[in-house]
């Protein structure tokens, strides 16, 4: 029997009713158009009402990987935006890594995205039509989704995307399917971007709907031809020559002075050591002293050379050094007690400055280590009780084994070192404690460290506890040590730690036979402050995460900092920069230089190039690569180090057991 025919109308019937669904767009890749949208506009200074955006197209698709594309049109010739789009390679390059840094800090501020509906009509009157893409210009629903980060974007995205930007790692930009078409002869100004997001760790949420934003100098700033990204800053040309590379605006590359204030609680202002060693009563490392301190440490042959802390003046001041150096020639037994409050988990490179320090004087003079974790002391200043958790002590307790991971990753020796917890070691220390309470008074305390009335018992308390392992027979164990012994105490510690020990010193005699060598006192050696990257002023703050680089830190995450926060000494303009050179003690990178570059030889030329303006360092952005590159690797060796550190190896490191060097 013959086939039955299906007639050409009915088939055709068939087709039309057929419908292609395309899936919809990731919520990933949403989040990453609506960051990239928002941070390249701001870049180069465009205007959100005079560019017009293309509809991103859905690589997603077909590479069935969170990837995106599209364009920004930003007029003609080298754009309407207030940077000159580059026609250059090398200039293309420096927007393509700075569009890079500028992402990596926008994600990492985790900056809120809210999503809102409006009806079209009250949109486009509100907003204008900048918040549109090409796609829907013409056609457009009754009804807009909307996606908002405060001061960085208002658009329709492609999807509703996650609810902040740190809900995602990264955008990674394809320079090789991305390019820059500008110029005098180019019929437009546009941008075109090929993107893949790669998501944070952990589940993600996508954001819920809320109110129309309300900041409208926020939302005025984005419909103005203006940058609003800090890092397309260092993109704007001068009239006459290009500013030296990612260098600071001009604004910014004088601070203003601020009162200086050192105490153990706070540091902040233009630091003189001067000053500083004057009001504190302590004495500054001379040469006849570091001539001594050679002949203790690198004519034993321990070490190769002076620590260059020392040769360069970062570890600057001392008490009692010259006596302890005589009783070590009389043959008499020294150790080395350093600590660390344990407020974030992570250590930052502030941080490790004493404890790369006391490593060198560990090898040097081939003594013990104590280390104090102070974890209880971080409860009483800063912990916290809510009635439904009740309080966090806790909390500090598991600081205490991160950090001590750090520490230990300073590759310290273990068979001359011990590492405890004030939470877990007191008791040991608690005769000592007891003595120290009843020499010093409360008025004494308070003068001191200004408590008051308002402050908790536990504070006034404290400083008897980080006083305590100034002597040996607070360790019988561990050193062997009782009230009648001779040892020695060498703290080494950023200034602002002296008034503990000042107090310390001042009831010392107390704590000890009649014939120490030292009269029962610490001898110290004080570091000056590790500057954080938006100054060289105060120090670095573990609480604010763009001021310092972490040990956890990427080699992306270094590189943005640097790049995007490191404060400049040099001047706005080639020009100037030529003529009057940078100023060293403020530039952050060149500070930082002298903290972690070991090169002598190296460390010279860079400041006397960058100082004049001339030769191979003698702009910001060649200096800060130099730093970029020693930082990746130092932080690259630590975490390779710390890896290999469980909570079995700290716990082995945290156990009582005699670390004496045979007397």
């Amino acid at each position: 029997m013959a086939e039955e025919q299906v007639p050409k109308v009915t088939q055709d019937a068939e087709k039309k009713k057929r419908v292609v669904v395309a899936p919809p767009c990731p919520p990933s890749v949403s989040t990453g158009y609506v960051i990239l949208r928002g941070v390249l506009q701001g870049l180069v200074g465009g205007s959100m009402d005079e560019s017009t955006v293309s509809l991103m197209q859905p690589t997603f698709i077909k590479e069935n990987a969170p990837t995106g594309k599209f364009s920004i049109n930003l007029g003609k010739k080298l754009g309407s935006c207030q940077l000159d789009l580059p026609e250059s390679k090398d200039g293309e390059d420096e927007l393509w890594e700075a569009l890079d840094v500028a992402l990596a800090r926008v994600i990492s501020e985790n900056k809120s995205i809210s999503v809102f509906s409006m009806p079209k009509d009250e949109a486009l009157s509100a907003y204008g039509p900048g918040i549109l893409n090409a796609a829907i210009l013409k056609k457009t629903p009754a009804t807009l989704p909307l996606a908002s980060i405060d001061g960085i974007v208002l658009c329709v995205p492609p999807s509703v995307p996650y609810a902040s930007t740190g809900s995602i790692r990264k955008i990674a930009i394809d320079r090789s399917q991305s390019n820059i078409t500008c110029g005098k002869k180019a019929r437009k100004a546009e941008i075109s971007v090929k993107f893949e997001v790669e998501d944070a760790d952990g589940e993600q949420t996508v954001s819920a709907a809320s109110d129309a934003p309300t900041n409208a100098e926020a939302i005025k700033s984005l419909r103005a031809n203006k940058i609003r990204i800090e890092e397309g800053k260092s993109l704007v040309k001068d009239e006459e020559e290009a500013a030296p590379a990612h260098a600071v605006p001009a604004e910014t590359t004088e601070q203003k002075d601020e009162e200086m204030v050192v105490n153990a609680w706070e540091v902040k202002g233009k630091i003189d050591y001067s000053k500083l060693v004057d009001k504190f009563g302590s004495t500054l490392i001379d040469e006849t002293l570091m001539k001594r301190i050679e002949a203790a440490t690198v004519g034993k042959g321990h070490v190769d050379k002076i620590h260059r802390f020392l040769r360069r003046g970062i570890f600057f001041s001392h008490r009692d050094m010259n006596s302890l150096l005589d009783n070590i020639e009389k043959g008499k037994p020294m150790y080395l007690y350093t600590g660390r409050g344990p407020s974030s988990s992570s250590m930052h490179l502030g941080h490790l400055i004493p404890f790369l320090f006391t490593k060198w004087l560990q090898d040097a003079f081939q003594v013990p280590l104590v280390i104090q974790m102070t974890d209880d002391e971080k409860f009483l200043f800063k912990g916290g009780y809510t009635q439904e958790e009740g309080d966090n002590l806790n909390h500090f307790a598991s600081l205490t084994m991160q950090n001590a991971r750090d520490i230990i990753a300073c590759d310290f020796d273990y068979d001359k070192t011990f590492l405890f917890s004030d939470l877990d070691y007191v008791g040991r220390m608690y005769p000592n404690i007891v003595r120290i309470w009843k020499a010093v008074t409360t008025n004494t305390v308070n003068g001191i460290f200004g408590f008051d009335g308002t402050s908790n018992i536990g504070k006034i308390a404290f400083p008897a506890i980080q006083a305590a392992p100034s002597f040996a027979s607070s360790f019988p164990v561990v050193l062997g040590a009782n009230r009648d012994s001779p040892d020695c105490c060498l703290i080494p510690c950023a200034i602002d730690q002296d008034p503990y020990f000042r107090m310390t010193r001042d009831i010392a005699h107390k704590m000890v036979s009649r014939d120490h060598g030292l009269g029962g006192k610490p001898a110290l050696i004080h570091s000056k402050f590790f500057p954080p990257l938006q100054g060289a002023a105060g120090k670095m703050s573990a609480s604010d995460t763009n001021s310092a680089i972490f040990l956890t830190d990427t080699p992306e995450d270094i590189e943005r900092k640097i790049r995007s926060f490191a404060f400049s000494g040099g001047q706005e303009t080639k020009k100037l920069q030529e003529e009057l050179g940078a100023n060293l003690e403020a530039d952050v990178s060149y500070q930082w230089l002298k903290f972690f570059l070991e090169d002598d030889e190296l460390l010279e030329k860079i400041g006397k190039d960058y100082g004049s303006g001339s030769g191979e360092y003698w702009s910001t952005g060649r200096v800060k690569d130099k730093l970029i590159e020693v930082l990746k690797d130092l932080v690259a060796a630590h975490q390779e180090r710390r890896s290999k550190i469980s909570d079995d190896d700290v716990r082995k490191w945290m156990a009582e057991r005699c670390i004496s060097v045979a007397k």
